[in-house]
C-alpha cells in the first residue's frame, strides 16, 4: 500500500503572517489573486530579514533586534524625495496591517528585478558606483541629520566576529580570522559623516518598476543606511579585489565610475581611504564563512577559502 501523502508543515507564525500581509498589500480590496504562481512566495529568510513577494511587491520583516527609532528615520529617508534617484521608495502598509510581526518591524516595497546572478558579465557595476557616488554627495535632507543613526557597516563587522567566536571557536582558521582582526583599528574618526548606504553589493540593486522597460538601478535594503565614512561602501569590492576574486578590469570600471561621478569615498591615492574598510569586510566574509560553514557541517568552498588566505595575508603584513 502506498504511503498516505504527508502535509507539508505549516509556515512558523512570522512567515504565515508575513505572507497574510503580503497578500493584503497587493490585493487591498479583497479581490481574489489571481497572481502567477511564480509571482508569489518566499524570496529570503535568514536571520537578518525575511522577503515575502506577492505579485508586483514585497513584503519584509526586519531582524529581530531592530531599534524601532532608528528604522523610522531609516525609512523616512527611503522615501524623501532627495535621494529618490538612488533608493527604492517604501509603499505604505495595508490599512490597519500591524506595523510589526513578532517584534520585528515590516515594510513594504515595489518589486524591482534584481541583478542576474547567471550573466555576470552584465553586473551593472559602472551603475552601482554612480548610485554610490550620488548618494554619498546628497546632504541629509533638513530635519534628518540630528536623526539618522550611524550607517552599521563597521558594527556588523564586529557582530561577524562574535558570532564566529559563539559559533566557530574550535575551527582551525579561527585564529586567522582574529589575528586579521586585530589588524583593523576601532573607526573612532568622525570627520566624514556623509550619506551612507551601510552594506553595498550587487545584491542590493534592483530595476526601478515604476520607470518601464529601460528602468534605471535603484539601491535596496536601508537596514544599515546612516552617517558615517563613504569608504565603508566600497569596501567589499575593494575586498575581493584585494583577495583576486574581482577581476583588476571590473574594480577599475567600479572605481573610475565612482570618481569620474564625483564621489568623495576616495582621493588621489584610494587605498589610503579604502584599506582599512577592505580589511575589515575581509574578516567579516571570512568570520561568516566559517560560522556558517560551521553550523552547516561542511568544508569551506573555494571562495571562502581564498578569503582566510586573505585574512592570512592581512595578519601577516600587520597593517594598521
Amino acid at each position: 500500500m502506498d504511503p498516505a501523502p504527508r502535509t507539508p508543515p505549516a509556515p512558523p507564525p512570522a512567515l504565515d503572517g508575513l505572507t497574510a500581509l503580503a497578500h493584503a498589500a497587493a490585493h487591498p480590496a479583497e479581490d481574489p489573486c489571481r497572481c502567477a504562481g511564480e509571482l508569489v512566495g518566499v524570496l529570503a529568510d535568514r536571520d537578518d530579514g525575511t522577503v515575502v513577494r506577492h505579485g508586483d511587491l514585497v513584503v519584509k520583516a526586519h531582524a529581530p533586534g531592530t531599534d524601532p527609532e532608528a528604522h523610522r528615520v531609516r525609512l523616512a529617508l527611503a522615501a524623501h524625495r532627495d535621494v529618490a534617484g538612488v533608493l527604492l521608495p517604501p509603499l505604505p502598509l495595508p490599512r490597519s496591517s500591524p506595523e510589526a510581526l513578532d517584534g520585528r518591524p515590516v515594510t513594504v516595497w515595489p518589486y524591482g528585478p534584481p541583478v542576474d546572478p547567471a550573466d555576470p558579465d552584465a553586473a551593472p557595476w559602472e551603475e552601482a558606483a554612480r548610485l554610490l557616488a550620488l548618494l554619498h554627495r546628497t546632504p541629509p535632507p533638513p530635519g534628518h541629520r540630528d536623526r539618522l543613526p550611524d550607517m552599521r557597516a563597521p558594527l556588523k563587522v564586529a557582530l561577524a566576529v562574535d558570532r564566529m567566536r559563539r559559533t566557530a571557536p574550535d575551527h582551525p582558521a579561527a585564529a586567522t580570522v582574529l589575528d586579521a582582526w586585530r589588524t583593523v583599528p576601532e573607526e573612532t574618526a568622525r570627520d566624514h559623516r556623509l550619506l551612507c548606504h551601510g552594506d553595498f553589493h550587487l545584491g542590493q540593486l534592483v530595476r526601478d518598476p515604476r520607470a518601464g522597460a529601460r528602468a534605471p538601478w535603484r539601491l535596496i535594503d536601508v537596514d544599515d543606511l546612516g552617517l558615517g565614512d563613504p569608504a565603508w561602501d566600497l569596501a567589499r569590492p575593494a575586498a575581493w579585489f584585494a583577495a583576486g576574486i574581482l577581476p583588476p578590469e571590473i574594480w577599475a570600471r567600479f572605481l573610475g565610475a565612482y570618481q569620474d561621478a564625483s564621489g568623495p569615498a576616495v582621493g588621489a591615492d584610494p587605498w589610503g581611504r579604502l584599506d582599512v574598510p577592505a580589511r575589515a569586510l575581509t574578516v567579516q566574509t571570512a568570520a561568516l564563512a566559517l560560522a556558517k560553514s560551521t553550523a552547516e557541517a561542511r568544508p569551506l568552498d573555494e571562495v571562502e577559502e581564498v578569503m582566510i588566505d586573505t585574512c592570512a595575508r592581512i595578519a601577516g603584513h600587520r597593517t594598521g
